[in-house]
């Protein structure tokens, strides 16, 4: 199995949780002396690097075929 679709997965789920929490409690995690919201922009960051994962394991899977 190739190892990007289980790490692809780790990240897309640990960055929609961290987007839903930027959502829901914006104010619950922000960052030492500035007002920027942590948990949404790096739950963003995860998430596409996830899905990134995600669409290169399928385009992988797809040409071996």
């Amino acid at each position: 199995m190739d190892l990007r679709v289980p790490s692809g997965w780790f990240f897309t789920l640990l960055g929609v949780i961290l987007v839903v929490m930027g959502l829901i409690a914006p104010g619950y995690r922000l960052a030492a002396l500035t007002d920027v919201n942590v948990n949404l922009y790096s739950g963003i960051a995860m998430l596409v690097f996830g899905l990134f994962l995600l669409l290169m394991a399928r385009r992988a899977a797809s040409k071996s075929r």
